[in-house]
Parts: structure tokens; C-alpha cells; sequence
């Protein structure tokens, strides 16, 4: 019984990082069509700058300005970056955004080293949430949870509630009509990209912690994410959340029940889902 629920609450918080994590590749294809292959690089720069605002201002002041900063990087790459290939299809799109990630990781390198960095849990998160039979669930762990549906709840507040998810979800399909309006719409898709990225970078601030803070972490969940943006559906926010939760159950029972082929499930699952139903759970598109 221990076993089952600390692994069902592992597996939920894992998943709802991925969460956090795809939210914001699959905004931002859903936006602008673009599969950004340097999106799990901003997740690691949101690590990287957690740590150091941490180290200079502390956790807390670090949760809101890493994501902020990694958001502005985001915003100033698609502004003088993508912008200027975005007229030469989605190929030239992939192979910049996939220099991109390279780039990332060479500059992290020079600025933090190649070895992992001291990033730890706030001592106020620091401990046990509960203990049955000796095994224990992390409170900061818990404290992620919240987060990552606070932002599930906050993201599906600002699509559907508010005057600028309506023109967001008007730019997606009807984007002449919202440019004869008066909106500048390629505006638009540089703050939803860069949105998209600072979503990343919440992930990195509240995941570097919790794991490790290394130049690895990107490769390490990069194929993990666009696994779950897949099994979800591209472009759907609802699909990514439940393909979140779903692979993040199946990884954590199979890596607790020591299960030998473990690693790969996710991608067996992808598989599964490309044979049976090519547009994911809730996949919209078919293109």
C-alpha cells in the first residue's frame, strides 16, 4: 500500500512537470506551427538562472524572475531569430531551432561549467509531506503540484476568459480578420513564444531542484516532452495534460517495480498511439 501510494503521488508530480513543461511547446505550435526543438534548452536555462537568482536573492524572488528572464530570451529569439526564416517553411524552422538548443548548451557550459551545480530545495519545502512505513513523500514535491495546476488553471483562465485569449485563439484561426482589426500580429506570436518559453522556464526554476541542475538536463527530457505533445496530440492543451499524467504514472511504477524496458515505455506508448489514433488523445489537427 506504501508502495502504491508514494508512487502514484511520484508519478503525479512527475507528470505534472512534464506538464509544465510540453504546456508551452504545445502553445506555441498550436500559435504558430512551429515544433520547437530548442524548447527543452529554455527548460534548462530556467534551471540555470533559478540557481543563480537564488544564490543572489533567494527561491521565492528567483520562481518569478528566472521564468520572466527566460521568457524575454524566448521573445527576443522569435523577434530576430525565427521571424526571419518563418517565410522559408517549417525545415528551415527545425534546423534553426535545433542550432538554437546547441547554442544554449555551449553558452551554459562557459558560464556554469560542465559539472553539476548546487542547486538545492528551499529549507521552508525541505522534508517529508507525509511518511507510511518508512518511505516518504517530499513536501516540495507537493509545493510542484500546486504550482503546475495553479498555472494549468491560470493558462486555461487566459485562453478562455479574457480579451487577450480571445485574440489569441482569433490570431490561430482567423488571423487576417485579427490583423484588419488593428492587431499587430506578429506581436502576438513573439509574446506567445515567448510565454511558451517562460513556461519552460517555471519548469526548470521548480525541476533543477528537484533532480539535478546539469548541461544534460535538456537532452535528458527533450525526447520525453515531444513524446507527450504526441500521445496528446499536437496542439491540444488538454491532450498534453493528460499524456503528462499518463507517462509520468507509467514511468514512475515501471522504474519503482524495476521493470527492465522502463526507459523506452514512453516511446512504445508513442508508437501505439501513432498506429491507433495518429492525432493523439485529443489531437485537433491533421496536418
Amino acid at each position: 500500500m506504501a508502495f502504491f501510494t508514494i508512487s502514484l503521488l511520484n508519478g503525479l508530480s512527475y507528470g505534472l512537470l512534464l506538464f509544465m513543461l510540453s504546456a508551452g511547446l504545445t502553445l506555441i505550435f498550436s500559435m504558430m506551427g512551429v515544433l520547437n526543438f530548442a524548447h527543452a534548452s529554455f527548460y534548462m536555462l530556467g534551471a540555470y538562472f533559478g540557481y543563480s537568482v537564488t544564490e543572489w536573492l533567494g527561491f521565492w524572488p528567483a520562481l518569478v524572475l528566472a521564468p520572466l528572464i527566460v521568457g524575454g530570451l524566448g521573445a527576443l529569439f522569435e523577434r530576430f531569430v525565427l521571424r526571419r526564416v518563418h517565410r522559408f517553411g517549417h525545415v528551415a524552422e527545425l534546423l534553426i531551432t535545433f542550432g538554437m538548443s546547441y547554442v544554449i548548451l555551449e553558452l551554459v557550459q562557459l558560464v556554469w561549467g560542465r559539472s553539476s551545480v548546487d542547486y538545492r530545495v528551499p529549507l521552508a519545502l525541505d522534508g517529508p509531506l507525509l511518511t507510511l512505513f518508512g518511505t516518504q513523500f517530499p513536501l516540495y514535491r507537493a509545493f510542484m503540484m500546486g504550482v503546475a495546476l495553479l498555472m494549468l488553471a491560470a493558462l486555461w483562465l487566459l485562453l478562455t476568459r479574457s480579451r487577450i485569449g480571445l485574440m489569441i485563439r482569433a490570431a490561430l484561426t482567423h488571423p487576417g480578420m485579427v490583423e484588419a482589426l488593428g492587431h499587430n500580429l506578429p506581436r502576438v506570436f513573439m509574446w506567445v513564444f515567448g510565454g511558451g518559453c517562460a513556461l519552460a522556464g517555471l519548469a526548470g526554476v521548480l525541476g533543477g531542484n528537484a533532480f539535478v541542475t546539469e548541461p544534460g538536463m535538456a537532452m535528458a527530457v527533450g525526447g520525453i516532452v515531444f513524446v507527450v505533445v504526441v500521445v496528446g496530440g499536437i496542439g491540444s492543451l488538454g491532450g498534453a495534460f493528460m499524456a503528462s499524467i499518463l507517462i509520468g504514472l507509467l514511468q514512475t511504477f515501471a522504474v519503482g517495480l524495476d521493470v527492465s524496458v522502463a526507459p523506452i515505455l514512453p516511446y512504445l506508448l508513442m508508437v501505439l498511439v501513432l498506429i491507433f489514433r495518429p492525432r493523439g488523445l485529443l489531437g485537433a489537427r491533421g496536418d
